[in-house]
């Protein structure tokens, strides 16, 4: 079985940055497309970006666009996301998840994954 761990959160100030990381064991990743989520009290969870297997293919909710940039190191089993210019709205716990797909497939609907992470907690505060 797939196995997914995140770390890298924490708070943070406006404008600043962190590395999330997502460290996959159980089966090598590379067959596998991962997402992105986070979720903040009392709000759904919100699809924040999403790569394909092969990385070739990404996609980015509008509101992190320009922000964040997801990368995977497939000979590391790790997926990250570099977040930028940091905002108190994306405070949230943000979730990893992996699903089994084509190469150039990617997906921000947390419906179709089936691998979840326990998340990490990404505070934007001053």
């Amino acid at each position: 079985q797939l196995q997914l761990v995140e770390s890298g959160g924490g708070l943070v100030q406006p404008g600043g940055s962190l590395r999330l990381s997502c460290a996959t064991s159980g089966y090598t990743v590379d067959s596998y497309s991962i997402g992105w989520f986070r979720q903040a009290p009392g709000k759904e969870r919100e699809g924040v970006t999403c790569i394909s297997s092969s990385g070739y293919r990404t996609d980015y909710a509008d509101s992190v666009k320009g922000r964040f940039t997801i990368s995977r190191d497939n000979a590391k089993n790790t997926v990250y996301l570099q977040m930028n210019s940091l905002k108190p709205e994306d405070t949230a716990v943000y979730y990893c998840a992996a699903r089994k797909s084509f190469p150039t497939q990617c997906s921000r609907s947390y419906y179709l994954y089936n691998y979840w992470g326990q998340g990490t907690q990404v505070t934007v505060s001053s």
